[in-house]
């Protein structure tokens, strides 16, 4: 079962690493332990397995497309899956009892999404925005609201979406136009265009609820001037009915991966007869929406790690499979080819996929368990975990995805000229990979966010707290001798980070901002590397601890023993490139020099 991922990977890091009994503890999720939770992720697996993971290809190779009548048609099998999924209640998993939902931990909810997220992607996509657009509506709308749009989302008769972006704004949400009108009725009117809507307007739901940013009239200028609404395309009549609300899509954009999800350009209120309806107060809409994008940037981190994953299991599987060469103290031409599995370059290849999607993963699931703990805890703690969350959430959006998009390439690489060709999926998972560095704000966006808020937040505290947890587990890992070289060298690479700060932020002191940020890129590579080989440092750890403990163990020695010497290769050939992103820093000049324009000619 599962060939796009690996479930006693995934087993090890929810129950061991990352220890989601704990959360078992609390009231609110008292009524789970750990095999009924297993129970519930194999059959999440299984209907990754049955219902999304045969129609990856179908889905690439018979896109969404625009049907030029105001919808896009999907592939059939579309529907069945949002029905299932559904059914199974993996939309609303999250949410509350009295809410609709089974009360998950967020730590489980999304495990149950990594593996659809690993066997058909783009289509996981539709049923992941309905659930974020259903507990954002959940957390600020009024009694109303939520009964009237959340169980239809639930029940996957209804799609949710997110409306953004704006033609002429892009990644710039200060200067959308996109206008509401009051009216004397309660609701608002709106006019105005939206692009790159993921999941907008298609033929496998019958209603769309666009969570949408827009401007009142008279409202200030720049975010502090955007509200949200709940913008139906078919609005509640008086009899039970439903009326065309003027939301029209204009057209599909065609992608060179996620195919089969359709990316629409919605227009609203050409005919002056669009219906909005404010969620909470105005002019805060971006401080809601930011709950949905931020949890949309961790998901995009774990859809990226995810779909990389497929990639490695597809090639592992090529390696063990294809013979070809010889080795190279190998002289005799008549003896058998070996499997590729045995070369050293395929190897490389295979080990540097496995850390990287690993320890992807697992720095998703930190992130879904601090999720919890902030909802769950109060005062200082839940502060300290909303914290830790804010410094997290751009690097593992930006590891995943970026590197993730890397662990694809060299996924093609082992499969050789065969990599390149539709017979095999790996370059449809490379294609479909490249949308996650773009989704909820650029590489380019997330690395500005955490040099320029999330490091200098609270004066430091967040940077703080997350490098007192990398130190804990530095600390623990010496008190094994076989882990103490290799915690040694992360913390290295963690003061490196100090001082590369302790130079930049002299310019931040002197109101040099743009040197400050102009290479905030490379920085979120160097603390990247860091933050995940902090979660190999816990993987081995935990390792060391389990064969320790013989009597308790549920795995192999050699799946433990395979721990470590994965943070030995991540040490060896992925961390050092830290050192070279901190040269980068240091050095001066750089890309605020006056005069560089005029080397693009």
């Amino acid at each position: 079962m599962a060939r796009f991922t690996d479930m006693q990977f995934i087993r090890f890091l929810l129950f061991e690493v990352h220890r989601a009994e704990e959360l078992f503890q609390y009231p609110r999720f008292s009524h789970l332990d750990e095999e009924q939770v297993w129970m519930i992720l194999e059959s999440a697996a299984k209907l990754a397995e049955q219902e999304l993971f045969p129609f990856l290809k179908e889905m690439d190779e018979q896109p969404a497309r625009y049907d030029g009548k105001g919808g896009v048609r999907t592939h059939p099998q579309l529907k069945r899956i949002i029905q299932k999924t559904a059914e199974q209640q993996w939309i609303g998993a999250y949410a509350g009892f009295d809410e609709g939902g089974m009360q998950l931990p967020e730590l489980v909810y999304n495990t149950g999404h990594h593996f659809f997220q690993a066997a058909n992607n783009g289509v996981e996509g539709y049923t992941g925005l309905s659930a974020g657009a259903a507990g954002l509506i959940l957390s600020f709308g009024s009694k109303e609201q939520i009964d009237t749009y959340v169980p239809k989302i639930f029940s996957g008769e209804w799609q949710g979406t997110m409306a953004l972006t704006e033609p002429q704004a892009g990644s710039s949400l200060s200067d959308i136009t996109t206008a509401a009108k009051p009216t004397a009725n309660g609701h608002y009117l709106v006019k105005g265009q939206k692009i790159f809507i993921s999941g907008g307007q298609h033929d496998a739901c019958d209603n769309f609820i666009h969570l949408t940013l827009a401007r009142i009239e008279g409202a200030p200028p720049g975010v502090k001037g955007i509200s949200l609404f709940i913008i139906p395309k078919f609005r509640p009549g008086g009899d039970g009915d439903f009326i065309y609300n003027d939301v029209y899509c204009a057209g599909d954009f065609q992608k060179m991966g996620q195919r089969g999800y359709a990316t629409t350009h919605l227009s609203f209120g050409d005919n002056d007869d669009c219906h909005a309806y404010l969620v909470g107060e105005p002019h805060k809409g971006l401080s809601y929406m930011f709950q949905m994008m931020n949890g949309a940037r961790i998901s995009v981190g774990q859809s990226a790690a995810s779909v990389a994953m497929a990639a490695y299991q597809a090639s592992l599987q090529y390696a063990k499979e294809r013979p070809q060469g010889r080795h190279a103290s190998e002289k005799d031409p008549t003896q058998p080819p070996i499997l590729i599995i045995h070369h050293a370059d395929v190897q490389r290849m295979l080990f540097t996929q496995k850390v990287i999607v690993e320890g992807a993963l697992s720095l998703c699931m930190e992130c879904s368990r601090l999720q919890d703990l902030k909802q769950i805890s109060t005062g200082a703690e839940k502060e300290k975990y909303h914290l830790l969350l804010e410094i997290l959430t751009p690097i593992v959006k930006t590891y995943a995805s970026e590197q993730g998009s890397r662990s694809a390439a060299l996924a093609i690489q082992v499969l050789g000229g065969y990599g390149f060709t539709t017979d095999f999926p790996v370059q449809q998972l490379y294609r479909d990979l490249k949308i996650m560095s773009l989704y909820e704000g650029t590489t380019g966006i997330q690395s500005l966010d955490l040099l320029g808020r999330k490091v200098t937040m609270e004066n430091g505290k967040a940077l703080q707290l997350l490098s007192e947890e990398i130190v804990a587990t530095i600390h623990v890992a010496k008190k094994y001798p076989l882990l103490e070289p290799f915690a040694i060298q992360l913390e290295q690479e963690l003061g490196r980070i100090q001082s590369v700060l302790g130079h930049l932020m002299r310019f931040a002191a002197k109101g040099e901002t743009n040197r400050y940020l102009a290479d905030a890129v490379v920085f979120m590579e160097m603390a990247s590397l860091v933050v995940i080989g902090w979660q190999w440092l816990k993987q081995a750890v935990t390792a060391v601890e389990k064969l320790q403990e013989k009597n308790r163990q549920r795995s192999s020695p050699d799946f433990y023993e395979s721990r470590i010497h994965l943070l030995q290769f991540f040490l060896r050939y992925e961390l050092p490139h830290a050192a070279a992103c901190a040269h980068t820093l240091v050095q001066p000049g750089g890309l605020t020099e006056t005069g560089n324009l005029a080397y693009f000619g």
